[in-house]
């Protein structure tokens, strides 16, 4: 666990706001959606020179399938896109890509981009951005529980609460990636929405009135700046 507040060693964003960003400029929401991604790219160039260790980006949510067919279907194509087209980008600046969310359910021309720029970026040292897609909080521990049970976790494992915690960490998505120190959401809105339930029971929270695609490097620089004034007691003394 990160105690230097200098820095968090691990930040997850959630990036709100695409649509009402273009819906405010009299755009479709699907222009809102291209900003943004300009702007993930941004914020991830800029976290990796810092010397940031984890960005994770809260990119398409469980619950994001409700929106409309043609909405879903840009964002998956995005999504591809991007992922197709920023391999170099990573390659530069040493960034190491993981994937965490429910894989069933994704078209299978994601998963082998999303399988691909895994492999090509994991001995990459820089910064581990963790791009959650087709991601929720409670998605999570209901997969996490049920791969504990299927790699023959004992009833006693969840019996008592100190060893069923250490259990269900040990089965979440990325289980070697430490628990966000700061948590950043955008487009003025103030909850989680899902995101990283387990993970951010600790987590500094810094909301932002900015549309995501709006938001820059002095945006996030003031949400580390706000991180690195508070003091953090894990619910103890101090």
């Amino acid at each position: 666990m990160n105690t230097n507040l200098s820095l968090p060693g691990h930040v997850a964003i959630i990036m709100d706001g695409n649509g009402r960003w273009a819906s405010a400029r009299g755009l479709p929401r699907t222009e809102g959606h291209r900003e943004g991604l300009t702007a993930a790219k941004r914020i991830v160039k800029f976290a990796s020179s810092l010397g940031i260790s984890y960005l994770s980006l809260y990119t398409f949510s469980t619950e994001n399938w409700r929106r409309t067919q043609e909405e879903v279907g840009f964002l998956m194509g995005l999504i591809r896109n991007h992922l197709k087209a920023e391999l170099d980008f990573y390659r530069e600046n040493e960034i190491k890509v993981v994937h965490s969310g429910q894989r069933d359910g994704l078209p299978k021309d994601i998963l082998k981009e999303i399988d691909d720029i895994v492999l090509e970026t994991a001995h990459f040292p820089g910064l581990v951005v963790n791009l959650a897609i087709n991601y929720g909080g409670r998605n999570e521990l209901a997969r996490a529980v049920y791969k504990a049970l299927d790699a023959g976790e004992s009833k006693e494992s969840f019996k008592d609460p100190t060893k069923a915690e250490k259990t269900i960490s040990s089965y979440l998505d990325h289980p070697e990636i430490p628990d966000p120190d700061l948590i950043v959401r955008t487009a003025g809105e103030y909850r989680i929405s899902n995101f990283l339930l387990w993970e951010s029971a600790y987590s500094e929270l810094f909301f932002s009135t900015k549309f995501w695609p709006d938001f820059s490097e002095d945006d996030f620089q003031m949400a580390l700046d706000s991180y690195a004034g508070r003091k953090r007691r894990f619910g103890g003394l101090g």
